[in-house]
């Protein structure tokens, strides 16, 4: 290897151990995890939701009675007497509420009972009650109502260990190592006030967040750790006692304390973070969900109201602004935190649930490694182009699998930091463009300048064409043209004549191959194969391809005519076209290759070349190019052939001539007649019609394209090739294979 080798190996490498680091050190900053990494994914997470939002459901068993601004203005301030409180009990608990939840605490005694109030020094000297009512107590009357009716009141974290302790009606089976060790742990709870928390029929946790957290609400606690054990959130705790469920089972993992997989309350399952957290897939907030307290308060029996209620879960909480109820969410509403409750309950229900694992966690790491692994190694090699074309379509992978994953599977696959990862890399090793220019432009110049046209070389370079070494699969057109009767003029000339002669064909009919902007693959002794499409997008390349036929044609007219032919046999040449998909690019070994094209459509674009002798006609296309070009170039049936190797049989159509000729009437009349003369071969009309019907085609190719006129002839031994009943390699007597007579 020379020194300058060498040296460009040694900066690549370079560069490819500069992308490794940063790879290394940005996995290294991943697992670190800090605030702004945090940030970014989550705030990705918000547009996710706010792209494609759950939508709301009507039909779902869940309601909420908001004690809202005109419920006050009704009813007096907050808070209200618990004798109110007590008769909307009665009211739900009538209109046939499946479960009735609190978010809201009851912490104090009411001091609206009369007992409270006569004990309170500034208004026991100026208030009187009667006897009987000096010991009312509406905290036990509002105990005895929600002891008729399955009633959920709410407890609150608190810091300080003030009050008594709450004890949780939900009976919690762990399976697993002791999964409930690794809950969200709050220092104290605040219960209700007694005696509420004896009669009520469960107790959940009211808060939305950890203590001390601010912000989104995007994760929600649904079941808590405390000094009393484990404490179900709000709304899991009414769905449990809706369904009368007394235990919640909370599954973990058998080999690791503290892990918590999910949750099971009957027939719900509720996956969960490690920590017995559920990301919330929030809906806009609606109004459907909400019934006014003031309508519940109402006397007498609202059948609207009733078809409501009746069935559902129905939580209480407050929309009015005075109390400081109201979160935000990540689709920027500030919604009541009775709502955030009312949308896990509706998650559970709906399995909704949006999931993000370890695993998930795993996979970004990956991506990244991946996208950083790609730029560096593309960058290294083909350049900053490819690399920036190669960084965006696996970053849009990436994306694509994230929507989809989080659409369709509602797994929530961070992709900002394999992307911010990705365009890192790409900004430190885009430099390298400046030293990969150059050279790719003079390996494209060196190992296309003998078989492209120039006009084509030029646009590589000016495009920055990468070169793809191994090759690349797309649509080609394949030409193959043989020379015929080259056996005779080989014997009639010496062997220099002979190359000097073919040598003076070639450049003529090459010239017309690069007219039209294919790509000659090789010249093979006495034929020539070239293609279109390749090594860069040729538009409309069937047409170009039967247009260079066409010119070819021209060309070969104009030898025959030179001086150099005089005196010898006129050459012809037989052309076969086809349009298919194939490999494209350089084959060969390491010192020595060349570029070229390999697959099916190459062997049939050969084997119609070799059709041409069979059907007596100098030039033949395929189905495909037909297809592509029948509004363009003049073209006429020629049957069905049986090509080698093929189970098929081939339709091929011969090429008389471009759109001039497809636009003459002439070709208009013999193309009508050439339709008429195929239908009565396919119908099986008598003989004597066919030979009839071939005469006049015969008549009008005279003065359309006099080669046409072999073709005709040889078409009257040729009936079978007309009809598609005949199955490949079947036999078929033409008036090309005829046995010989035995030898006596």
């Amino acid at each position: 290897m020379t020194g300058k080798p060498r040296e460009r190996a040694g900066q690549r490498r370079a560069f490819q151990l500069v992308g490794l680091g940063l790879i290394l050190f940005g996995c290294f900053i991943r697992v670190l995890d800090p605030y702004p990494v945090r940030m970014t994914r989550l705030v990705y997470f918000d547009i996710l939701q706010r792209i494609s939002p759950r939508e709301y459901n009507p039909d779902l068993p869940v309601r909420v009675v908001d004690i809202d601004e005109q419920s006050l203005a009704t009813w007096g301030q907050w808070p209200w007497p618990r004798t109110l409180l007590a008769q909307m009990v009665q009211n739900l608990g009538e209109y046939g509420a499946a479960a009735i939840a609190f978010d809201m605490l009851f912490i104090e005694p009411d001091r609206f009972s009369p007992a409270r109030l006569l004990n309170d020094p500034a208004l026991s000297g100026v208030l009187t009650v009667e006897h009987h009512a000096k010991r009312l107590d509406y905290d036990v009357m509002f105990g005895m109502e929600i002891a008729n009716w399955p009633v959920v009141l709410g407890a609150a974290a608190r810091q300080t260990a003030h009050g008594r302790r709450v004890t949780p009606l939900a009976g919690i089976v762990e399976i697993g190592e002791a999964p409930t060790s690794g809950l969200v742990t709050v220092p104290h709870w605040t219960p209700p006030a007694a005696p509420l928390d004896r009669t009520a029929a469960g107790i959940g946790g009211v808060n939305v967040s950890p203590l001390g957290g601010t912000g989104i609400v995007r994760r929600v606690p649904v079941l808590w750790g405390g000094p009393d054990g484990a404490l179900p959130g709000l709304g899991i705790e009414a769905l449990r006692v809706a369904m009368g469920e007394p235990v919640i089972l909370v599954e973990g993992t058998p080999d690791e304390a503290g892990i918590v997989l999910a949750l099971e309350i009957g027939q719900f399952r509720l996956p969960t973070t490690e920590n017995g957290e559920v990301w919330i897939k929030y809906r806009h907030d609606n109004q459907d969900l909400y019934l006014s307290a003031n309508d519940v308060m109402q006397p007498g029996d609202n059948p609207d109201l009733r078809a409501e209620i009746e069935g559902r879960i129905i939580f209480v909480g407050t929309s009015a602004a005075g109390l400081f109820d109201r979160h935000q969410t990540p689709l920027g509403e500030s919604v009541p935190g009775v709502s955030i409750h009312a949308q896990i309950l509706e998650q559970v229900l709906t399995g909704e649930m949006l999931s993000r694992s370890d695993v998930t966690a795993a996979l970004e790491i990956l991506s990244f490694v991946t996208l950083g692994l790609v730029v560096t190694a593309v960058m290294a090699r083909f350049g900053a182009v490819a690399s920036f074309v190669a960084g965006g379509a696996s970053a849009t992978v990436v994306l694509g699998i994230s929507w989809l994953a989080f659409q369709n599977q509602l797994v929530l696959f961070d992709v900002t930091f394999p992307l911010l990862g990705g365009m890192a890399n790409f900004g430190l090793l885009a430099g390298y463009l400046f030293v990969s220019t150059e050279r790719e432009k003079r390996v494209i110049r060196q190992v296309f300048s003998h078989y492209v046209a120039p006009e084509i070389l030029d646009e590589m370079e000016g495009s920055g064409h990468q070169l793809q070494l191994g090759g690349s699969t797309q649509e080609i057109t394949v030409m193959f043209s043989d020379i015929r009767g080259f056996t005779p003029l080989s014997e009639s000339v010496s062997a220099t004549d002979l190359v000097t002669l073919l040598n003076q064909l070639f450049s003529q009919v090459g010239d017309q191959i690069l007219r039209e902007r294919g790509t000659i693959d090789k010249f093979i002794g006495d034929a020539v194969m070239a293609f279109w499409n390749a090594p860069l997008p040729v538009e409309d390349h069937p047409r170009r391809a039967a247009e260079a036929a066409l010119l070819m044609r021209q060309a070969l007219v104009n030898f025959n005519a030179s001086e150099v032919m005089q005196g010898r046999p006129p050459i012809a040449l037989a052309t076969g076209c086809a349009t298919g998909r194939a490999c494209v690019g350089n084959i060969g070994s390491k010192r020595r290759f060349n570029y070229t094209v390999i697959g099916d459509v190459v062997n049939v674009a050969a084997r119609i070349e070799q059709s041409c002798r069979h059907v007596d006609y100098d030039i033949l296309v395929s189905t495909s190019v037909y297809e592509k070009t029948r509004d363009h170039m003049a073209m006429l049936e020629a049957g069905f052939i049986d090509l080698k190797g093929r189970t098929d049989l081939e339709p091929v159509f011969v090429l008389v001539g471009n759109q001039d000729m497809l636009e003459t009437p002439a070709f208009q009349r013999l193309e009508t007649t050439h339709q008429k003369l195929i239908e009565s071969i396919r119908d099986r009309h008598p003989q004597e019609y066919i030979e009839k019907t071939c005469e006049d085609c015969v008549a009008q190719a005279r003065h359309v394209e006099p080669g046409l006129v072999g073709f005709y002839h040889a078409l009257s031994g040729r009936l079978a090739d007309f009809r598609s009943d005949f199955q490949s390699g079947q036999l078929i007597f033409s008036h090309h294979e005829r046995a010989g007579k035995p030898s006596a």
